[in-house]
């Protein structure tokens, strides 16, 4: 008995990973989410496991391209129906496949009888590459054609038309095309079941055009798993879009066309299309409609609300952010001891020396505070060694009680008849003269910045790993802003009062009480505004970013950090 052995090519073909016919829960994967995977895996993750989506240039323009495909138009009769001299055209027919888990929204069908060919859009101009078109599209069409067949239709070719350049790429399914295709369908599959994001693209081309790579941060994360890379600057659209504030008391916003409109008294007070909101901010009795309410949520752009004094209450938004594993790393983080302390003593450290860097840089006497620089310096190298959280909440106190009583040496000086700023100490609940009036306002205001962008990037902001819970309290919210308290905050109130856009009279007084005017916190809240959009050169990444940006790429490190993606979480630290 003889036996022969084939010789070795070199090759090993992919084990497939079949999936059970559809049942329960388990979703269906779209065909689109497999021209993804086999694009970059991480994007495809991303996007389907953790619900992430930014618009980009490429996205809209796409969606635009796509308008009349969308349209639903003709007829899909059943295969065993069909005529064989019937002519087919159909537009946006969504159809499944149970045996492969895949559905997919068909941009157009044609055939004749039950021989059909799906005609995938794609903007833009033909690649100039041998096979006509990219792997990841020729792979997306053919699942589209397995689909077909699954549904009794005979298709052994599709087609991809490239709107710019108005051309045709017919896509033959061969052998070869149908085994891959099931290769990255059953490879996402794999890696959406496997719970673990995949690690991102070395260096790629890819990168700066993907309307996620400000999420995905891919040199970022490569540059702290300990790669020499240097983090090429995030290519996203710039944010553009701006908060909109409403304090006049009994105003009322409403949507009218694609604009908010304020109006006091029923005379129109202000308007701001929706596109250049990024999010609306109420304070004390305003009225806001049910329709711009809707409106807000459907657009993902968070409403928050402000007591007439400032005080911030809490935020609305729609159906909130899919990432679920987010989430479930940030409790069971929460609940460790030890990573509580690594990021709070990180967290505190951080704080210690951007207050050091504040004193240093606005210091106002004739001599430079040499002592004081240096006991902040020994209280941060403190707290990095602090032994639990009471030790810690010790240094962080000592330290904001050295900084705060030399806090009068960074402020302006009067001159003439000019009424002076005089600050003795920090207090508050509630603040008894303008400087601490302005320090809580700025802190309510970064409060809400950071609870807004928590719940952006998929985090639960009233559970905190430093600040322990309480009811009402974003506790981290208050963790990750404690390092951009002196950045920001602090440095708006200096900003504020030495430039003079604050002055003693824009504050009102009662029972114990200051408080700004309306007037006075409408120069002051354009004041923070600014001081969120400065740019500056990122100590660690170098590039240049504005602090706005800063605080969403923060949040996303810790998201990596607790998710096991990087060892340590890098804080912001200025020099």
């Amino acid at each position: 008995m003889s036996e022969s052995n084939p010789e070795p090519t070199g090759i090993q073909a992919e084990l497939p990973l079949p999936f059970p016919e559809f049942s329960g829960d388990l979703p269906l994967l779209p065909v689109r989410m497999v021209n993804e995977y086999e694009y970059c895996p991480r994007l495809a993750y991303l996007e389907w496991v953790q619900g992430e989506w930014v618009d980009s240039g490429d996205t809209v323009d796409g969606r635009y391209q796509h308008r009349r495909v969308d349209k639903k138009g003709g007829k899909l009769p059943p295969a065993d129906q069909a005529d064989d001299d019937e002519k087919l055209h159909a537009r946006s027919i969504t159809l499944s496949s149970n045996r492969l888990g895949i559905i997919a929204k068909l941009d157009l069908i044609e055939g004749e009888g039950n021989h059909v060919t799906p005609v995938e859009y794609k903007r833009g101009k033909r690649p100039h590459v041998a096979q006509g078109a990219y792997q990841p599209e020729r792979i997306q069409v053919c699942a589209q054609g397995l689909i077909l067949e699954d549904h009794g239709y005979t298709c052994d070719e599709g087609v991809i038309y490239f709107v710019e350049s108005r051309e045709r790429v017919k896509v033959i399914f061969d052998d070869e095309l149908r085994q891959q295709t099931l290769s990255a369908i059953n490879g996402l599959r794999l890696v959406a079941a496997s719970g673990r994001i995949p690690p991102p693209l070395d260096d790629s081309p890819k990168c700066p055009r993907c309307s996620l790579v400000s999420i995905c941060l891919p040199d970022e994360v490569n540059m702290l798993r300990g790669q020499d890379v240097a983090p090429r600057p995030l290519a996203a659209s710039a944010a553009n879009a701006a908060p909109l504030y409403v304090q006049a008391y009994g105003a009322k916003v409403a949507k009218k066309g694609e604009n908010l409109v304020v109006t006091v008294e029923e005379r129109q007070a202000a308007s701001a299309r929706l596109i250049d909101v990024s999010q609306l901010v109420v304070m004390g009795n305003v009225y806001v409609t049910t329709p711009t309410l809707h409106e807000l949520m459907r657009r993902q752009i968070p409403i928050s609300w402000y007591s007439y004094g400032g005080w911030f209450h809490g935020h609305s938004i729609g159906t909130g952010h899919k990432n679920v594993e987010l989430r479930t790393a940030q409790y069971q983080g929460s609940f460790d001891e030890q990573v509580c302390h690594r990021l709070a003593r990180g967290w505190v450290r951080a704080k210690i020396l951007n207050c050091r860097t504040i004193l240093r840089r606005n210091w106002r006497g004739d001599d430079k505070p040499a002592d004081l620089a240096r006991r902040l310096r020994q209280f941060a190298d403190k707290a990095s060694r602090a032994a639990d959280l009471n030790e810690l909440l010790g240094y962080e106190g000592t330290a904001a009680a050295s900084y705060f009583g030399q806090f009068a040496s960074l402020i302006k000086s009067g001159d003439g008849d000019e009424f002076n700023f005089d600050f003795n100490g920090r207090n508050r609940r509630p603040p008894a003269d303008p400087v601490n009036a302005l320090l809580s306002f700025a802190y309510a205001m970064l409060t809400r910045q950071w609870t807004v962008t928590l719940a952006a990037v998929g985090f639960d902001p009233y559970r905190g790993f430093y600040h322990q819970p309480r009811y009402g309290r974003p506790a981290l919210a208050l963790d990750m802003m404690e390092p951009f308290r002196p950045l920001l905050a602090d440095s708006a109130v200096l900003t504020a009062i030495n430039n003079g856009e604050v002055r003693p009279s824009d504050f009102i007084s009662a029972a114990g009480s200051v408080n700004l005017s309306p007037s006075g916190r409408k120069r002051f809240i354009a004041c923070f505004e600014r001081r969120l959009s400065q740019k500056i050169t990122h100590p660690l990444f170098g590039y240049q970013i504005s602090y706005q940006r800063v605080i969403e790429v923060q949040a996303r490190l810790l998201a990596r950090y607790l998710m096991g993606e990087i060892l340590e979480y890098p804080n912001l630290m200025t020099r």
